[in-house]
């Protein structure tokens, strides 16, 4: 059987953790930032897990992380 391949654009946007969940960065961060509060940015800095609810079909399009 032939290898199943990676969404290469979900390659990019995730990663998994080691416990078997995923971390993903924010949105609404790379421009247009002038018109956004310090505050705002500041608690868009930094990673996140993904929600239980899309657990499933982000594990689906990285067959092997």
């Amino acid at each position: 059987m032939p290898k199943m391949k990676t969404k290469s654009g979900a390659a990019k946007r995730f990663r998994a953790l080691g416990g078997g969940g995923f971390k993903r960065s924010h949105a609404f961060m790379r421009h247009i930032l002038t018109k956004k509060s310090t505050k705002r940015k500041r608690q868009l800095r930094g990673m996140e897990t993904v929600n239980a609810s899309n657990h499933k079909s982000v594990a689906r399009m990285l067959p092997y992380a």
